[in-house]
């Protein structure tokens, strides 16, 4: 079993009270918590704990099993109008942690001049966008919570498109299932529709104030408070509708998809 890392300086307290102040109005009455708790205990301490449980091929593919079951669990019991906490600027973290599955001098480079935003799938729209016309929609900011799950957490303060204004500009179809992205270091991931649609999911342009540094997301990043950091793709270079299921980088190696409250 894989020694789980310890990270100096967690607030694992503040962690655990931002999860509840998220958790506690989806969960309405004590069958249905014992329920969630039942139905996400081993899936969610394999998750956070980063350990390899077993090499058996039959167990792990009993815990496979189990984090799809959590994943449709998570989605039954996500409230589109419960948002995560928010903070004052005196409580950012200052200097936000870089994290990537690489080292940040292996951080891709993008030109903003030849930038592009391929847009596909199930949208009335598909035409590529830049960086000028994003920024010239309606701008929102955000001071929330990063939750990694190698078991740190940070404060930033993020600025951009809420996503559910550019998925209506785009006419996608918000009846699918899936919005996926493909990015620029090679990552990828995707969303349930309900997530993609929630109030303070972001399309994030800036930090803290300046354009998204290189080593956030330049030149946009997917900001979801309600999801841990992993959800959280950068570097976006193109975004798509969907009903077929496609998965994740991490979630393909077995992460749980939903990955949030």
């Amino acid at each position: 079993m894989k020694k789980r890392i310890q990270v100096p300086g967690l607030d694992e307290a503040s962690i655990l009270t931002d999860a509840r102040k998220i958790l506690a109005p989806q969960i309405e009455d004590r069958s249905r918590r014992s329920f969630l708790l039942r139905g996400l205990t081993l899936g969610g301490v394999a998750m956070l704990s980063g350990c390899n449980i077993t090499d058996n091929d039959s167990v792990e593919t009993a815990l496979s099993s189990m984090s799809r079951f959590n994943d449709r669990v998570q989605g039954w019991l996500f409230n589109p109008n419960a948002m995560a906490p928010t903070y004052p600027a005196s409580m950012i973290t200052r200097p936000f942690p870089f994290n990537a599955f690489y080292g940040i001098e292996d951080a891709p480079t993008v030109e903003e001049e030849s930038y592009r935003l391929e847009v596909t799938g199930l949208v009335a729209d598909k035409r590529s966008w830049r960086l000028e016309e994003l920024r010239a929609m309606a701008q929102t900011e955000q001071i929330t919570r990063h939750i990694c799950v190698e078991g740190w957490s940070a404060i930033g303060r993020w600025g951009g498109v809420r996503f559910s204004d550019f998925l209506k500009r785009i006419g996608a179809d918000t009846d699918a299932k899936y919005v996926g992205f493909k990015c620029a270091d090679d990552y990828y991931t995707s969303i349930d529709m309900a997530t993609a649609l929630h109030a303070q999911t972001q399309l994030s342009l800036t930090y803290d104030g300046a354009v998204l540094p290189r080593e956030y997301g330049f030149p946009m990043k997917l900001r979801m408070p309600t999801k841990l950091g992993y959800k959280n793709p950068k570097h976006i270079q193109a975004i798509f509708v969907s009903n077929t299921f496609s998965g994740g980088y991490w979630e393909d190696q077995g992460y749980n998809w939903f990955g949030g409250s």
